[in-house]
């Protein structure tokens, strides 16, 4: 190899490094640009309101890009994405993944009041809610974790901007598994379990004193302490009765 061949090559050689070196950079900047651009696009559609593509959208770039710089913020999307499309089972499981995965992120009490709203959501019957119709006797497991959840937020965060509104849907849920405690002592009355209908009552006016079901509560361990046939409990039973609801027609 002569003398000006020898250049040649040293040129090219370094014009290569060269390339090489600045190539990552500009795929991590071209790999960010398109994030960003397929983020903006799942924002544009949330405020469409379409969330079915939004959804999918952002679960494409939480698959692909997990810790990028807008990872956080894609998943509490995705989150609010699958809530909206009634996809609960979805919409929990990233809830949970991001509360284990962030605990100490400054957006955590919004991830426990959408885990909230989304267990409600999954004990819901839209078909029962379309007819006006409320079944207090099913399960209760969902309305105990939002319970649980919402007080989370009211406890541990209750400077959040959610803690107002969980307070609230707090009282919503105390009530609703108050009757539904009392469905059950009803289907125990009608079959003559007063041991069992007793307890169930008990149960709510220990439990659920503030909620509106204390006084039928009440109502209910008395009868069933009058058919078990235990005067001191009948008593006792009258006299808080009595003196929480003075108008009612047991004691009148």
């Amino acid at each position: 190899m002569n003398f000006k061949q020898t250049i040649i090559a040293a040129v090219f050689s370094i014009l290569f490094i060269s390339g090489c070196s600045s190539a990552p950079d500009e795929i991590v900047v071209s790999e960010q640009s398109a994030v960003e651009a397929q983020y903006l696009e799942a924002k544009d559609l949330l405020k469409q309101g379409n969330y079915v593509r939004a959804a999918e959208i952002l679960a494409a770039l939480d698959a692909s890009f997990p810790f990028g710089p807008y990872s956080h913020q894609i998943q509490l999307d995705l989150i609010y994405s699958y809530y909206k499309t009634d996809d609960t089972s979805q919409a929990l499981a990233s809830i949970d993944r991001f509360i284990r995965l962030n605990p100490n992120h400054t957006d955590i009490d919004y991830a426990y009041y959408m885990r909230g709203l989304t267990n409600i959501k999954a004990a819901s019957n839209a078909l029962q809610e379309m007819v006006g119709i409320d079944r207090f006797d099913r399960d209760i497991t969902e309305h105990r974790e939002a319970f649980n959840d919402f007080n989370t937020i009211v406890t541990d965060f209750p400077n959040s901007k959610y803690a107002n509104d969980s307070r609230k849907r707090m009282i919503y849920v105390k009530d609703f598994m108050a009757k539904s405690e009392l469905a059950v002592a009803e289907y125990y009355m009608r079959r003559g379990a007063y041991v069992a209908a007793a307890n169930r009552a008990k149960y709510v006016v220990e439990n659920f004193d503030k909620t509106q079901q204390m006084e039928t509560a009440l109502e209910m361990m008395l009868e069933s302490y009058k058919q078990l046939e235990l005067p001191d409990m009948v008593e006792n039973t009258y006299k808080v009765l009595k003196l929480n609801f003075p108008n009612n027609p047991s004691v009148n």
